[in-house]
């Protein structure tokens, strides 16, 4: 698998569900394009569309997880990869088809919540609004 360069001025998160059918690519969706952010999806179970592997892992800046089981099974399978990785879980449930609008309003606040954190004005990761005096 060939991923794209990463560019120091962009955020690489990577969204990690079981199947990699309905929750991480929706997620994929909901925030490609965004300026500051590019985004992958992968699944961690045996037949997932896209199989969470180091390469993808190395690529990432920040991981999300859909649920604790995906934490707890990146962190069996790929400790060697995640050495510094940010791993977020979202807590959102295997309930939602692909693009749902309910799964869409909880992707918007939940990831929303850390966007913060990566991205400052104007889409550049990492810097921090100054402060007026």
């Amino acid at each position: 698998m060939s991923l794209a360069v990463h560019y120091p001025m962009t955020q690489n998160l990577l969204f990690i569900c079981s199947q990699n059918r309905l929750r991480s690519p929706t997620a994929e969706h909901v925030f490609a394009g965004r300026p500051g952010l590019a985004t992958m999806s992968a699944g961690l179970n045996a037949g997932a569309e896209t199989p969470v592997d180091p390469e993808l892992l190395a690529w990432a800046d920040v991981v999300f997880v859909m649920e604790k089981v995906h934490r707890r099974k990146l962190a069996t399978r790929f400790a060697g990869s995640l050495a510094n990785k940010r791993v977020i879980c979202l807590d959102i449930p295997d309930n939602y088809d692909y693009m749902e609008a309910k799964l869409v309003s909880l992707l918007e606040a939940k990831v929303g919540r850390h966007l913060p954190g990566l991205l400052g004005p104007a889409g550049q990761p990492g810097r921090r609004p100054q402060q007026q005096a």
